[in-house]
């Protein structure tokens, strides 16, 4: 029986490892047995890091949002009640980034961020359907495990599932918006991500990012920039018109973001399509990150 380890991804143009069977390679890329044979712990993981996601976004939105919660009559600012979630959901994505899954899948936990990396090429293409598979059912598991966890509250008119909708500015705006955030949240992740000496930053900013996301944005588009996670809530609270915003607007982004960076610095400048590149952790990637464990922070490159 070949092993993992025999069939690593390899470097762009590479083809995977020469000990894989003829006919389980074309051109560098798995096929649907063998991505499904060797890579089904990444995929577990990928779900379920949205599935974390999800519950802690409707036990958080529940907790400051329900107009019966303590919390809600405590604050009465809804900003500061939107940057109470906002630090909290923040927190959970740096939490799921550094975890051993996050370290070991990636921390994609958002279609939009591995079609991107298949984009960039950093993927390959049944890794990546897999991937944004896992991504949808976890979402919508982790909303319907909240449901039977909360139950009424968390379908009350004041947190709908925590949805993410349009604001009062309208679909446009949101789009637009969507779009925006998106752009600038790859924009990070590419930046930081690829610099050796300070990669292993990425998960903070990016945490902190969607802390001020929410905080700031969430009135104009629901601040999603992820599929999975609307249709995650969007399906037990039966909204489905503006769904289009959230498939359309954050891959949009973030594939913009991907292709200035690829023209400012070349393709070559991408090493992998992990967020944080835990040096125990194998990668399924066309990864060319250097050795981690040497590498020791840089603050200059942060300047």
């Amino acid at each position: 029986m070949h092993t993992a380890s025999q069939f690593e991804a390899a470097a762009p143009g590479r083809e995977v490892a020469s000990t894989a069977p003829k006919h389980a390679r074309r051109h560098g890329e798995l096929t649907l047995r063998l991505a499904l044979m060797l890579h089904w712990p990444e995929y577990l993981m990928e779900f379920g890091e949205l599935a974390v996601f999800m519950v802690s976004a409707c036990i958080f939105t529940v907790l400051v949002e329900h107009t019966s919660s303590p919390v809600h009559h405590a604050i009465a600012s809804p900003m500061l009640r939107r940057s109470l979630i906002g630090l909290a959901m923040g927190l959970t994505a740096i939490l799921l980034i550094y975890s051993p899954w996050g370290k070991q899948s990636g921390a994609h936990f958002n279609p939009s961020t591995t079609l991107t990396f298949l984009r960039l090429g950093k993927i390959h293409r049944w890794d990546a359907a897999f991937y944004m598979l896992a991504q949808f059912a976890g979402g919508v598991l982790g909303v319907l495990l909240s449901a039977l966890i909360l139950g009424q509250p968390l379908a009350h008119r004041s947190v709908r599932y925590a949805t993410t909708v349009p604001g009062d500015s309208g679909t446009l705006v949101a789009f637009a918006a969507e779009v925006v955030i998106s752009f600038f949240l790859m924009t990070l992740v590419l930046n930081v991500s690829n610099r050796p000496a300070i990669a292993r930053l990425t998960g903070l900013f990016a945490g902190i990012l969607v802390a001020t996301y929410i905080s700031l944005e969430s009135p104009i588009s629901g601040m999603s920039m992820n599929p999975a996670r609307t249709l995650a809530s969007a399906v037990p609270a039966r909204l489905w018109s503006a769904l289009w915003i959230y498939f359309t607007a954050p891959p949009m982004g973030m594939l913009l973001a991907a292709e200035l960076f690829v023209r400012s610095r070349g393709k070559h400048a991408v090493l992998c399509a992990k967020l944080h590149h835990a040096s125990d952790k194998r990668c399924i990637f066309r990864c060319n990150f250097p050795p981690f464990s040497n590498q020791q922070l840089d603050l200059k490159e942060m300047m």
